[in-house]
This record gives structure tokens, C-alpha cells and sequence, in this order.
């Protein structure tokens, strides 16, 4: 580039008047921008005072861009008529700096710049390369670059790329992370080769800028670890396991070793302490190391170490932030001087360790604990930017360990909840033999609302009941609590199982209606009820959106039952179906909630069909068939509860069950008696007879005189003695207080009074009224 002189003007006064070309390439300044400014304005500093005086000398000129121009100047000045100065011609001196513009940009800039010929030796240097490299330009001029540096990879990968700009001609940018010789630490450098070519465009030499890009290199670094860690971290609801995914995080990228202690409470279901004063006890839940087996560690995976209030790690629970401290400081020399003392056998692998942070885990407001990051062969201390990184990915780790926390809490809770409602030991009685199992589901969503229930009847009879709430958690829970509790007033009340699903629905409508209306929609359940009657062999049953019971038959045959689907508990207004069977005795029904049959990736009819054939197993007790049943039919990780209720049928023959129809006749009350008494006599249960004579009287006379033919009695030898007078009224009875000279009004209280229990239901074709004697001998 031909070179321009730099000139100006001024007037007396110091304004500029006049701005030549070179000055523009000087100073970036174009005339427009200069002329009519203040001469002062354009400079970096005052002019020394020699230069003032004896119009000549080095000036700090301000580049247009903000940078310093050094510059040798001379003024004239331009003389009036009177002789004194009107303005003066200030030009650069010759010999003051690089004769072009591009020569001054190469030699000032401030990224290292070197060119190099055809066979890579060194043809010109910078000052900024030659401070990198440790040497003066005149010591590299004409040398081979592999001379001038280390036998190492970084230097083989920039020779290569050297010779290929110069065999290529194409330009080449590329990063590094690597040593200089006059550094003493390793750098980020961004470097750009591009070809130099002559007029006839020959390669003639190869050009390069490197610029020392560390600062942005651990930038990106510690943006990438962020990045990571909001998918690195918290994969599972697991305490330990988030604690463990943010020590793979830090190590070795970040720290040469990293351990995360948590406060005893956060491991616990006890409430956070008040305050952190003085020691604090901390229990180690996770580290690890860059050197296998982690030796550096002083306290191993679940002790607990009390920390005195002056290491690093009570004060950054203290404080609420990192603590950075060096090798050299007191509390750094305290805390290696502790770790060798409390674990001796890992002192050489703690040698060199110069740098530490330790960083709190806070999560909305509260303390779980502290995290201590080591530096022992990375070769830069923490700094304020590493701290700010662990106090973002401490952050994020700890509302992940408080998530896990509670949702762990969360769980135990609807757990211990839905256990308390749940049935524990099922009442025996001689309907059906049961064996049942639970099994919680482990996914992320929470407890589900699955319940199922064996509730006796009167008569012998027994109900069988399944159920499954929509949605998880404690709420799910609780809802699954109502409506269990509601069944059993229900079957109390001895309603068929249509009637009963009826006013099931009814009262989750109604407690729909009553919850926020945002949260009305996911307040649902499915429902299966069944009664099964030992003395017809029948079994009654109705479905509220559940899925249909399996039933094998003692032949070895299992199937699913055609069952009339209703709708879901909780859509109201829609009817319910019964469906009735006849089993014979040893029958299997199969009970159970979707958990054990749907899934994401299953398809439902191949897990029905797997049921079936599972059920079909040979097994000696019903409780291995329930093992049989899951293993066969579960997946390795079920997405949903699971509640399964097998029932094996039992029948009550006729040597155990007596029926009289009773002719409307109150002289028909003796012989009814004398009928009862014999047959107690024919089962040997000649002790109950007085009391039963006087059920028996009180019940058919009752029936007679307030109810409607036809009327029968039957008496049932099971667990208990069950006396049941039907008839075709479907008025309820009711006990009243007789007064003083009623004639009437006892015979329930009489009854009531003698048994053991006793109630009424409705039937098709009016009402029973039933009492049960116990025949276990009192102690």
C-alpha cells in the first residue's frame, strides 16, 4: 500500500480546518467528522509540554475506533500579515511508525500475528507474538517452526495446518486448547491461517492470527455444563441418585473431586431445623473422583461428619453462598489438615490440592445441605466465575433433591394412608376362600387410588368389591377412602349391586360438585361389585366402568365374564346392569384394577389372554396363584397400582340349610317352632334352641301380622346360626320403646337383645329380616 502522508490545519484557536487522506487513514476520522472540532478533542492525552513548546513531538492521537495512536508530529505555523500565527500545518514526521496503515495494524495489534513462508520458517512476529512466545523476533526470524517449540500434540496440529494453507491455498480457522511457551498455563486460542500470494497468485507465504479466547472457552464450558445439567440432573425422584448425578456433572470437568452432603432431616421425614449455628452434621450421600475408588474421600457414603463452624462448608450454609477458599489460607490448611487426620491412607492422593469451593444447596427458602468441589490437578484456582457456576448448578440440584425429598414424603404418606383404609386381614367366613395382594406402583406420578374389598352379608352371603380412583397421590388416596367407606354403608344396607353402584355414582357426582370446579373433571373412578351367595351358588355382580372379573371354572377353563360395562362412577344419569351367575363350588373370580392389564406398550386383549392363562396355573393355595398371576402377567415395571383379589367359591348344601313356607295363620307359630327346634336337635345344637325359639316366634308372628304372603323361614348352620324370615312386604321394621301397658312392640328389642346381630334387606319380591346367634362357646 502506497503511503500517505497524515496532515491537518488548525486556526489560531486550535480548530481544525483542514484534513488530508492520510490523516483519515491515521486516525479513522473522515474530514467531515474532524474539521471544525477542537484539535483536543482528537487527542488520548495531553501533549507533553515540551511537544507544545517546541511544536514537535510524540502525541497519543484517539482512533476513530477508541484505540490509542502513537504518532511523531510536526507544526508550522502559518503567519499573518501582522507576523503572528493564524493557524498552523501539523504533519507526521517521517520515521515516527511503519510507513502504511496495514504495517501499524500488524504491528500494534493486540492478537498475536505471525507470517511464515512456504516451508513454515518464520518471516515476520508482532510484539504480541513474541510476548507469547517468550522470544524476541530477531531470535525466530529465517528458523523452522517446529524448532522454535515443544515436541507435543498441539504443535504437530498446528504445523500441519500450516502446511496445508501452503500446499491448499485455502484458508483455515480452527480452536485449541493448549500451552504457549511463555505462559505458564494453558489457553483457549482461536487461530485463522489464510495464504499470501504474489501477482501472479502464487503462495508465496502463509499469514495467521491467534487470539487467546480463554475466557470465552470456559464460558461455553460452564454454559455447557449448565445446559447439561437441566437434563443431567433430577432423571429420577431419588434423593441419593440426584446427588450422584450432580458429582458425575462436576467431575472431571469442573473439579478433580466433588462430595455432596446432605442434613440428616432432608434423608428423614422430620421437619427443617430453625438455624444453622455453630458445628453443623452432615451426612455424606455421594462423591466421586477423578482417580478411581475416589481416595481422596476422608468420610465415606452415609457417615456423618460434623463440621465446625470455620470450614468452608458450615460457613457456606451459614452465609447462603460459595465460599472459595486457596491453598495458603487458614481454613484450607484446616480442612486437608483434618481429611489427613481422619483418613491418613489418602494423603498422596490429596497432595497438590490448591483449590476449593464449598456451595450450599438451597431450595425455596431452605437448607438441605452443601456440596465441596476440589481442585488438585487442574491448574486453575476457582474463581468468582466458578463460584457463580456452582451456586446455578447447586441450585438446580438442590430443588431436585427437595422434589425427590417430597415426593418421598408425598408417597410414604398415600401409603401409609391408602394401607390404613385397605383392608388388612380379611373376615373369615364360609362363602369364598380369598387371597389378595397390593403392589403400589413406582411411578413418578404417585400413589394411584386402587382399593378392593371381602365384606360380609347377611345370609352367608359375601360381597366381593374392586375399585380404582382416577389420578395419583394423596388426593387419589383419600378419594379411594371415601368411596371404600361409602361401599360398606352401602352393603350394610344390603342393596343389589346395580342399586348399590347407583348411589355410588350419586356421591361422587355430589363430591364433585362440592370440589373447586377446575378440579371436578379428575375426580372419577371405576368400580366392579359382586355378591356371591353360597346357599344358590349365585353370583350377582355389577361394573361402573371396571373391567370385567375372569372366572375359572374347576375344569381348568378360564375366562372373562360377559359382563354389561356401565359407565364410570362420576358421570351421573346413565344406568347400571347386573349380571347373574351360577358357579359351581371351587370356581376361581378373578378381581382386579387396569394396572395389571394396561399399559403404554401392552396390548390389552394379549394381557387379558395372558391372565386367563395364568389363572390356570396349578398352584397348592390361592395366595401362590396371586404370585403366579403377577409374575405372568406384569411387566418388570409396572406404569400403574396393582390390586388383585382371587376368591375361591364355597357352597352350603342342603345339610346345612332348612326352609319352611309358613301359611299366614298365627296358630301356624307353634308348629314353625316345633320345626326349628327338631332341626336344631338334628344338628346338635340343642343349646341354642331356647333362643331361637323366641327369634323364631318374634319373626314369623311379625311377618304374619304386619307383613304380606308368601312367608318363609330358614335357618342356616354356618359360622354363626342365621334364622331369616322372608316375606312379601317391603316395609323396613324398626326397633320402638314400648310403654309401660303396650300389649306389643318388644320382639325386636327381644331379638335385638339376644343376638348376636340383626338387620333386614330388601328383595325382589319384598324383605328379610335375618339375626345371627354365634355357636362359639363363650369363655
Amino acid at each position: 500500500m502506497e503511503h500517505v502522508c497524515a496532515a491537518a490545519t488548525t486556526d489560531a484557536q486550535g480548530i481544525v480546518t483542514g484534513w488530508s487522506e492520510g490523516a483519515r487513514r491515521l486516525t479513522g476520522h473522515t474530514a467531515e467528522e474532524a474539521v471544525g472540532r477542537a484539535a483536543r478533542e482528537l487527542l488520548a492525552e495531553d501533549p507533553p509540554d515540551s511537544a507544545v513548546t517546541e511544536l514537535a513531538g510524540t502525541v497519543a492521537l484517539r482512533h476513530r475506533d477508541g484505540s490509542c495512536v502513537t504518532v511523531a508530529l510536526l507544526a508550522q505555523p502559518v503567519l499573518g500579515a501582522d507576523g503572528a500565527p493564524n493557524g498552523y500545518v501539523i504533519t507526521e514526521q517521517p520515521g515516527g511508525r511503519e510507513p502504511t496503515l496495514a504495517g501499524q495494524a500488524f504491528e500494534q495489534a493486540s492478537v498475536s500475528m505471525s507470517v511464515f513462508d512456504t516451508q513454515q520458517r518464520y518471516l515476520r512476529l508482532n510484539d504480541t507474538a513474541c510476548r507469547v512466545m517468550g522470544v524476541s523476533e530477531e531470535t525466530l526470524l529465517g528458523r523452522h517452526f517446529p524448532e522454535s517449540v515443544e515436541h507435543a500434540e498441539y504443535s504437530r496440529g498446528f504445523h500441519s495446518n500450516l502446511r496445508q494453507v501452503a500446499a491448499t491455498g485455502r484458508p483455515v480457522r480452527y480452536e485449541s486448547y493448549t500451552a504457549a511457551p511463555a505462559l505458564n498455563r494453558e489457553h483457549a486460542w482461536t487461530t485463522e491461517m489464510w495464504p499470501l500470494r504474489d501477482a501472479s497468485g502464487e503462495v508465496t507465504a502463509v499469514a495467521l492470527t491467534a487470539l487467546d479466547s480463554t475466557e470465552q472457552y470456559w464460558a461455553r464450558q460452564r454454559l455447557a455444563l449448565l445446559n447439561e445439567a437441566a437434563a443431567a440432573i433430577g432423571t429420577t425422584l431419588d434423593v441419593v441418585r440426584t446427588a450422584e448425578e450432580l458429582v458425575e456433572l462436576l467431575v472431571p470437568r469442573y473439579a478433580d473431586f466433588v462430595s455432596v452432603d446432605l442434613l440428616e432431616w432432608v434423608l428423614g421425614a422430620d421437619e427443617p431445623p430453625t438455624a444453622l449455628n455453630g458445628e453443623i452434621a452432615l451426612c455424606r450421600v455421594a462423591h466421586g473422583s477423578r482417580t478411581e475408588g475416589t481416595p481422596e474421600a476422608a468420610v465415606r457414603l452415609g457417615e456423618t461428619e460434623v463440621y465446625p463452624a470455620y470450614l468452608p462448608p458450615a460457613r457456606a450454609l451459614r452465609l447462603h453462598r460459595a465460599v472459595v477458599s486457596q491453598a495458603g489460607e487458614p481454613a484450607f490448611m484446616r480442612w486437608v489438615a483434618g481429611r489427613n487426620a481422619r483418613e491418613p491412607v489418602g494423603r498422596p492422593h490429596r497432595e497438590g490440592a490448591h483449590s476449593m469451593v464449598a456451595v450450599p444447596l438451597l431450595a425455596r427458602g431452605t437448607t438441605l445441605g452443601a456440596a465441596v468441589a476440589i481442585r488438585i490437578a487442574h491448574p486453575d484456582d476457582f474463581g468468582d466465575d466458578d463460584a457463580v457456576l456452582a451456586e446455578e448448578l447447586a441450585s438446580r440440584a438442590a430443588v431436585c433433591i427437595d422434589n425427590a425429598r417430597r415426593f418421598a414424603r408425598e408417597r410414604s404418606t398415600a401409603l401409609a394412608l391408602q394401607h390404613s383404609l385397605l383392608p388388612r386381614g380379611l373376615p373369615g367366613q364360609a362363602a369364598v376362600e380369598v387371597a389378595h395382594r397390593y403392589l403400589p406402583s413406582g411411578s413418578l406420578a404417585g400413589i394411584g387410588g386402587d382399593w378392593f374389598d371381602v365384606i360380609p352379608l347377611s345370609g352367608s352371603r359375601v360381597a366381593l368389591v374392586v375399585g380404582d380412583v382416577v389420578g395419583h397421590g394423596i388426593p387419589s388416596s383419600a378419594t379411594m377412602g371415601r368411596l371404600c367407606t361409602a361401599v360398606r354403608t352401602l352393603a350394610d344396607v344390603d342393596l343389589p349391586p346395580d342399586e348399590l353402584l347407583t348411589h355410588l355414582d350419586d356421591l361422587v357426582t355430589h363430591l364433585a360438585s362440592d370440589d373447586r370446579e377446575e378440579e371436578a373433571a379428575e375426580l372419577g373412578a371405576t368400580c366392579l361389585y359382586s355378591v356371591y351367595d353360597p346357599v344358590s351358588r349365585r353370583l350377582t355382580l355389577a361394573s361402573a366402568g371396571h373391567p370385567p372379573p375372569a372366572l375359572v371354572l374347576p375344569d381348568g377353563t378360564a375366562s372373562l365374564v360377559p359382563l354389561a360395562a356401565g359407565p364410570p362412577l362420576g358421570v351421573g344419569g346413565l344406568p347400571f346392569e347386573a349380571t347373574e351367575l351360577e358357579l359351581p363350588e371351587g370356581a376361581v373370580v378373578a378381581l382386579y384394577t387396569d394396572g395389571l392389564i394396561e399399559d403404554r406398550d401392552r396390548d390389552v386383549d394379549h394381557a387379558t389372554e395372558e391372565l386367563c392363562r395364568a389363572l390356570t396355573a396349578r398352584t397348592d393355595t390361592l395366595d401362590a396363584l396371586c404370585d403366579t398371576v403377577l409374575k405372568a402377567v406384569l411387566p418388570e415395571e409396572p406404569g400403574d397400582d396393582v390390586a388383585l383379589l382371587l376368591a375361591r367359591t364355597r357352597a352350603l348344601g342342603g345339610d346345612r340349610v332348612a326352609t319352611w313356607d309358613v301359611t299366614p295363620d298365627p296358630a301356624q307359630v307353634a308348629a314353625t317352632r316345633q320345626a326349628a327346634t327338631e332341626q336344631l336337635t338334628a344338628w346338635g345344637l340343642d343349646e341354642t334352641a331356647f333362643v331361637t325359639e323366641l327369634v323364631v316366634s318374634e319373626l314369623v308372628t311379625n311377618a304374619i301380622r304386619y307383613g304380606e304372603p308368601p312367608i318363609q323361614l330358614r335357618l342356616i348352620r354356618d359360622q354363626t346360626l342365621i334364622c331369616e324370615v322372608a316375606d312379601g312386604s317391603s316395609t323396613s321394621p324398626h326397633l320402638r320403646r314400648a310403654h309401660a301397658f303396650d300389649e306389643g312392640g318388644r320382639g325386636l328389642l327381644l331379638v335385638a337383645q339376644l343376638t348376636q346381630r340383626w338387620g333386614s334387606r330388601q328383595t325382589g319380591s319384598g324383605k328379610t329380616i335375618w339375626a345371627e346367634q354365634s355357636l362359639t362357646p363363650e369363655l
